[in-house]
């Protein structure tokens, strides 16, 4: 089986269409969404609506656990807790319903996906760095962790980084941002694993960055949400 794993799209319907397009010519089996579908862009609920008609497992972010429990934003920055009002304002009652269902994990065979650690989920702690890793690694005890948060796609093996996978480690994989990437790569990030043959696969593609930013701009959202699209930070 192939899985395409996508996550942090924060709203930026630009960028999820052309993931999608790229997952429709990848052979995909099942896609699979790790949370953060709202947040800094201007489309949650067109964003919502398709990764609900497109993935066969959605899972909660913490922007949509924000959205749901507006005391969490005491820990985002001002830019993100505007854009978390912001989108409470926007959101249709089916989609903000739909948004406070979501699960925070889910675990298939081998494999465990969370939005941002296996640690407690719903506390949203990062994992940017080995240090994080060797500890999130004694959370699960699946062969592979499937990881976003940190908008940085990179891989953790039980020996320190990596750049391939082995049946005989156990991982954790980041698979990047859909719609805000922050690794200085404004192009939109996600993976694909495939079950078979036990490989994955980061894809990294160019998407409308210019109609994606400039909605942000038409709106009443701080313009540096747009603005930074460009410079993938």
């Amino acid at each position: 089986m192939r899985i395409a794993i996508i996550s942090d799209i924060h709203s930026n319907l630009e960028a999820l269409t052309k993931a999608m397009e790229i997952i429709d010519q990848r052979s995909v089996d099942e896609i699979i969404c790790l949370g953060d579908v709202v947040g800094y862009g201007a489309n949650p609920n067109e964003c919502l609506e398709l990764v609900s008609q497109r993935c066969g497992t959605v899972l909660k972010g913490n922007h949509e656990d924000a959205v749901e429990h507006n005391s969490l934003t005491e820990h985002f920055t001002d830019a993100a807790r505007a854009a978390v009002f912001w989108t409470q304002q926007q959101l249709t009652k089916n989609n903000f319903e739909y948004l406070c269902t979501l699960p925070l994990s889910y675990k298939t065979g081998d494999l465990f996906f969370v939005h941002a650690s296996p640690c407690h989920p719903e506390e949203w702690q990062y994992i940017f760095d080995d240090t994080d890793a060797s500890a999130a690694f004694r959370c699960f005890s699946e062969l592979i962790c499937f990881i976003g948060h940190t908008h940085t796609p990179i891989l953790f093996s039980t020996g320190g980084l990596s750049q391939t996978l082995s049946r005989e480690e156990r991982f954790i994989i980041n698979v990047g941002s859909i719609g805000q990437p922050r690794d200085r790569n404004p192009e939109l990030s996600f993976g694909i694993f495939d079950t078979r043959t036990w490989t994955y696969n980061n894809i990294r593609s160019a998407y409308d960055i210019e109609t994606a930013a400039q909605k942000i701009l038409d709106t009443s959202l701080p313009p540096k949400l747009g603005h930074r699209l460009f410079k993938g930070m």
